[in-house]
């Protein structure tokens, strides 16, 4: 299959009225508006300037998509004594908004955003341990796997990384979760959003099980459930009651972001 067609995505992001959702690379979008496509413009972007050049080469190393490089620049600023949080909130996070920027207009796809989502990680682990020891906030918790019969993990392993790169703390389940465990999850880690993947139709209903679970468990109105997957509509998210949809991997962060910004976020 060719992967361009599979990841496929408009620079567009659908809303409409109540209870909407959805969660997935490829769809994305926020409630409770009524129905109407905000467009993502394509663009010249304007790149941050930086006091230090390590800075700079970490911002450019992620958009490259070289682990090696980003790594090595964040072991010299923290050696430096750079603040760990203005290298994720100045370089790392902008950095992957450019990504997604590019993706979204067709400069990049999927391998591109893999390699860059793999130089944040790289230097995110440097970086992570002297955050929690600093007792820095991530921007929001997620909960995020595909669901419980479904194998396929690609796009939700994207997502979850674009959702890292953007300042999220993430806890990926990866396949075939069942409702339990995102409950489990959820009640472990005070997640404030639960990402629900997947790519079959016949693994549909179990995103709909999933949510009857968490509003059986007292915990659905504690936390904002995103849904998506090829298969997934937006008529789909409304009728199980999910909490957004749209159609651009870029829109994701920006998408949580605003979820977490929203009353009734978890405590």
């Amino acid at each position: 299959m060719d992967t361009h067609v599979l990841y496929k995505e408009q620079s567009e992001v659908h809303r409409y009225p109540a209870r909407a959702g959805l969660f997935d690379p490829f769809h994305w979008g926020i409630s409770p508006d009524s129905p109407r496509l905000v467009p993502f413009p394509c663009g010249t972007s304007r790149a941050p300037t930086f006091a230090m050049s390590d800075a700079n080469t970490l911002h450019e190393a992620i958009i490259n998509g070289n682990a090696k490089t980003a790594v090595e620049a964040t072991r010299q600023l923290l050696a430096a004594n750079t603040d760990p949080l203005a290298l994720v909130t100045q370089a790392m996070i902008p950095a992957m908004d450019e990504v997604g920027r590019r993706f979204e207009c067709e400069e990049y796809f999927v391998p591109e955003l893999l390699l860059s989502a793999r130089a944040m990680k790289g230097a995110l682990e440097l970086i992570r341990p002297l955050l929690v020891a600093g007792g820095v906030e991530p921007v929001g918790r997620v909960v995020i796997g595909t669901v419980k019969g479904d194998l396929h993990d690609i796009g939700k392993n994207l997502v979850a990384s674009m959702l890292e790169g953007g300042g999220f703390e993430v806890v990926d389940l990866g396949a075939d979760v069942s409702p339990e465990r995102f409950i489990e999850a959820v009640r472990t880690h005070k997640a404030d959003v639960v990402c629900l993947s997947a790519l079959l139709t016949v693994t549909m209903p179990s995103m709909r099980k999933t949510i009857d679970a968490f509003t059986e468990a007292g915990l659905r109105n504690q936390v904002k459930i995103l849904i998506g997957g090829a298969p997934v509509t937006p008529k789909f998210a409304e009728e199980i009651g999910a909490d957004g949809y749209g159609d651009n991997a870029r829109s994701a962060v920006e998408l949580a972001r605003q979820m977490v910004a929203q009353p009734g976020r978890a405590a």
